[in-house]
């Protein structure tokens, strides 16, 4: 699996990245590191990911503007939404948009894992 982490906290985005690459899961190849939406589509054109974990609230451009902008460039693209905003009407505006999973922070490191295995099960179903 390839995967793009976006958030605006560089804090965030090292510990998604570090507990995706721990080896606790199979095959995990951290291609990019995004501090908000333009930054990620410019990585995700370049390299091409199969999974990206992407907040909601960010500078410049913020996930709901992003997610159908990333499956637009790249079809079977999965995302994982990783916020704070615990607002049920938003995470439904991003499952709608084709997001394939919600996850709340703070989060703990099985919970994280947990939830990319659901999205790659997701992704080798389709």
């Amino acid at each position: 699996m390839r995967l793009l982490v976006v958030d605006d906290s560089s804090m965030i985005r090292s510990r998604i990245a570090r507990i995706a690459g721990s080896g606790r899961l199979a095959d995990v190849a951290i291609v990019g590191l995004a501090r908000n939406g333009a930054e990620a589509l410019r990585l995700a054109l370049a390299q091409r990911p199969d999974v990206v974990t992407i907040d909601l609230t960010m500078p410049e451009m913020d996930g709901l503007e992003c997610i159908p902008r990333l499956l637009g460039a790249i079809p079977g693209l999965h995302i994982l939404v990783v916020s704070a905003l615990s607002d049920k009407s938003t995470a439904i505006q991003a499952l709608r948009l084709g997001a394939h999973g919600f996850l709340n922070k703070p989060f703990s490191d099985d919970e994280l894992l947990l939830a990319l295995l659901d999205v790659t099960e997701a992704r080798t179903c389709t």
